[in-house]
């Protein structure tokens, strides 16, 4: 297991390098930042000054080791239309979208684990059939389509559920199932093969020979087994989630990090979008890391890869 930990480590400390490497680029391959950060109407001048200013007029190696050097002293510049650090920005904003994203996914593995066993265990019939319709709906209609539709339908007709904000548990209920929806048929189906797969091996025709109880069987040795895979997944699609909050959270106005980025891309904040793209990169790879760890302690099987 060690040795396992050691290897995914230092690739996942690679690819962090990698992904501090493009985050930083990005900005730059988009055009000429300082055009963007001086603005439409700025003259010559002003535009050289912003460019020698922030740096920009420097060898872009060299801007990349000072970029690089800031961040990891938790420094991720000023942000020039708030006017505020972008960590202190960042920090105020990022309970809202782990909140939202966390939500999701609790909901989505609520919803399609129960959905995947109940079509294992009843496959081709009508359950197998409105679980795999589910499923393909939830692929097919986008979050943010959803989100519009439940809050013209829970908020402006119904008035159920407030429509915008954060300000309690109320607030995140339709966000919740907009973000979770679209992840659930992934777990779903995963679930659904996997729970096939494990009740037609021989060790579960085993277990019923011997008398034991269906739900035993189901439960703990088919269901302990089919569930393995879901654990990665879950990790990948907390990392989609939180990136996929952007639009999200603009539909239902929460003020997360998703939100500020929309905000920021539209007022070319650079140095705002620059970090919530490498903060929700960093995440995500972290969380690939987590997710495969996990995975290697519950099957043993992977350590020998």
């Amino acid at each position: 297991m060690l040795r396992y930990t050691l290897r995914r480590l230092v690739m996942t400390v690679f690819v962090i390098l990698v992904v501090s490497l493009v985050s930083f680029m990005l900005i730059r391959v988009s055009g000429d930042p300082a055009i963007a950060l001086a603005g439409e109407g700025a003259t010559q001048q002003e535009i050289e000054y912003v460019r020698h200013h922030y740096g920009f007029d420097r060898p872009l190696i060299v801007q990349y080791f000072d970029w690089a050097d800031h961040v990891l002293h938790g420094d991720l510049g000023e942000s020039p239309y708030f006017n505020e650090p972008v960590t202190t920005m960042i920090r105020e904003r990022i309970g809202v979208t782990m909140t939202l994203g966390i939500s999701a996914l609790i909901f989505a593995l609520v919803v399609s684990i129960p959905m995947g066993v109940l079509a294992s265990i009843r496959p081709n019939t009508w359950i197998d059939r409105v679980a795999l319709t589910i499923s393909v709906m939830g692929q097919a209609m986008p979050s943010f389509w959803f989100g519009l539709i439940m809050i013209i339908i829970f908020g402006v007709y119904l008035r159920w559920l407030p429509i915008s904000g954060s300000g309690s548990p109320a607030h995140y209920v339709m966000p919740t199932i907009a973000l979770g929806y679209y992840a659930t048929p992934a777990f779903m189906r995963l679930i659904r093969s996997g729970m096939l797969e494990v009740l037609a091996s021989d060790h579960i025709r085993t277990a019923r020979a011997k008398g034991l109880r269906w739900g035993k069987i189901l439960f703990k040795h088919a269901l302990r087994n089919a569930i393995i895979p879901v654990v990665a997944l879950a990790a990948v699609q907390l990392g989609f989630m939180l990136g996929g909050s952007i639009v999200i959270e603009s539909v239902f106005a929460l003020h997360g990090i998703g939100y500020l980025a929309w905000v920021s891309i539209g007022r070319s904040d650079l140095p705002v979008v620059q970090a919530i793209i490498l903060l929700l990169s960093m995440i995500y790879v972290i969380l690939t890391f987590l997710g495969d760890l996990l995975n290697a302690f519950l099957d043993p099987r992977i350590r020998v890869r």
